[in-house]
């Protein structure tokens, strides 16, 4: 058995709303919202970078934990915002927490990497012990390059969100998950050689709003339950309109699906546990009870994790 022991979040303290996003983008406040169902975001401060944040979001997470981060047996990063391309962010938030011969991962992958993450802890915590997943993300500083893209620019924002992952015992036990990639939509939604950010928006949507749907009813069915027996949804912030979709493809409240993008916009592969850390702080872990988490993103990547409340809430 593998558990979710405890989140952790960390946002940057700059908001920045429509009104300056419009100034920013060239795009009038209410039709920011209307497309995105954003008000405001976060943005990091200059001199804040990925590994600032993911490691703020460490601390929270360790100190919800009542862990300490010398007796952790690996620490798994996501980002697809890092300001280089070697060392990753995990090596240095390794460091700063102080994991001195603790393996440290990267998964440079936008949206999906934090789900990717859980995924992969569930199976190394076993060998590893006690696994912290980070996803961190500064897109801020990318969106922000010119030509700026109003459709793009508009989407984003800063922060970053963390989950230990345990063999020994916590209030979510990891159940299944499930995991696809299709690089034949790889040119989609990409980070390009000078650093700006392209995305046919239309067809990642679209493809975002077939696959996800389909990717947690394949968990569901595997496991012998129902979409209406699930707590939470936990996905990847992209869209509220793409949240709603999937809601109703699956035949579920949209209340069950937990959703800060309004305050915070989309934080790529820290949005996932971002909510996940502020879904848990709100409501109760109800014992015998299904929590899904979903995303999708770049690559394409997306997938699903399943776990159950136990009653070690």
């Amino acid at each position: 058995m593998v558990f979710i022991k405890a989140f952790g979040a960390y946002l940057p303290a700059r908001v920045v709303d429509n009104a300056e996003m419009a100034g920013i983008a060239d795009a009038h406040p209410d039709w920011i919202f209307n497309v995105s169902g954003i008000d405001q975001r976060r943005f990091a401060a200059a001199d804040e970078s990925v590994a600032d944040l993911a490691f703020r979001a460490a601390e929270t997470c360790l100190a919800n934990a009542g862990v300490g981060a010398a007796s952790l047996g690996m620490l798994i990063v996501a980002s697809g915002s890092a300001e280089r391309q070697f060392p990753g962010p995990a090596a240095t938030v390794a460091g700063r927490l102080g994991m001195a011969g603790a393996p440290a991962l990267d998964l440079p992958m936008a949206s999906a990497g934090t789900l990717f993450g859980l995924a992969l802890a569930s199976r190394l915590a076993a060998i590893h012990g006690d696994v912290l997943v980070v996803g961190a993300e500064k897109m801020s500083s990318i969106i922000q390059r010119p030509p700026i893209n109003q459709h793009i620019a508009v989407l984003f924002g800063d922060g970053a969100g963390a989950c230990l992952v345990s063999p020994n015992d916590g209030p979510l036990e990891i159940i299944d998950s499930a995991i696809h990639s299709d690089g034949l939509f790889a040119e989609e939604l990409r980070m390009n050689p000078d650093g700006t950010l392209a995305m046919n928006g239309k067809m990642v949507i679209m493809q975002a709003a077939r696959k996800l749907p389909r990717v947690i009813s394949e968990l569901l069915t595997k496991n012998g339950l129902r979409a209406d027996e699930v707590q939470a949804f936990l996905m990847h912030q992209a869209n509220r309109n793409l949240i709603v979709k999937v809601a109703e493809t699956l035949g579920v409240n949209q209340d069950r699906f937990y959703s800060n993008i309004r305050q915070y916009g989309n934080t790529s592969s820290a949005s996932m546990l971002i909510a996940a850390a502020e879904w848990s702080q709100k409501c109760d872990i109800r014992a015998g009870q299904p929590v899904i988490f979903a995303a999708f993103g770049a690559g394409f990547h997306w997938g699903a994790l399943l776990a159950m409340g136990t009653s070690g809430n």
